[in-house]
Formats: C-alpha cells, structure tokens, sequence
C-alpha cells in the first residue's frame, strides 16, 4: 500500500520560504511524484514534478525560477523547495506518486495522493 506524506508547510511572510517534503513509502513503486496545490475556489493545479530514476524536472510556469523540487532516493523523499513566496501562492500543497514511465502535468495521471499540507503566505 502505497502511503505519501506531505510536511513542511505553515505560514510565512510575502518574500520567504518554506520547504516541503514528501516521503513515499510502499508498493507498488511510483516512477514520478507531482507537487499539486489547490487554492480556495479554485481549480488543483500543476506546480512541479521529478522522476525518481532520470530526475528529470518539469515546473509550472508561475513557479519557474522560484522553486525548486528535488529527490533523496535513499529517503524516499521528494522536496519543494518554495522561495520569493508571494500571497498568490496560499494554498493546499499536495503531493502525488504516478505510476508509468511518462511524467505528467495532469493531476489525473497520478494515482496516489498525499493528505496536503496547507502553505499561507501573508503580505
């Protein structure tokens, strides 16, 4: 049973950081994991992804230069590291395990879910 565990979220002041992790555990393995985040009122949305094997790295373009999604392969654990953090990005963070050899943008391609962590930036 695949579990993802989302910390590291909390309330920061327009300008700061936070870091976010995401710690799988389980089978079976997951060949990417996303980070989604979901505001009130709107919509879940793509912010960033890696794959665990190649480590390749796709942003959403409102994150691009901002932040920064890693991978610990020994830890099991993906982060986001979340910087020049303005009140737009006040959000629900969730991460996400897709099984599959494409990496995806499509939150519909992932098949596990972490619980969220909630991210609230103050201006």
């Amino acid at each position: 049973q695949v579990q993802l565990v989302e910390t590291g979220g909390g309330l920061v002041q327009a300008g700061g950081s936070l870091r976010l992790s995401c710690a799988a555990s389980g089978r079976p393995l997951m060949s990417s994991i996303g980070w989604f985040r979901q505001a009130p009122g709107k919509e879940r949305e793509f912010v960033a992804a890696i794959k665990w094997s190649s480590g390749n790295i796709y942003y959403a373009d409102s994150v691009k230069g901002r932040f920064t999604i890693s991978r610990d392969n020994a830890k099991n654990t993906v982060y986001l590291q979340m910087n020049s953090l303005t009140p737009q990005d006040t959000a629900v963070y969730y991460c996400a395990g897709k099984l599959g050899v494409i990496i995806s943008q499509q939150s519909g391609a992932y098949a596990y879910w972490g619980q969220g962590t909630q991210v609230t930036v103050s201006s």
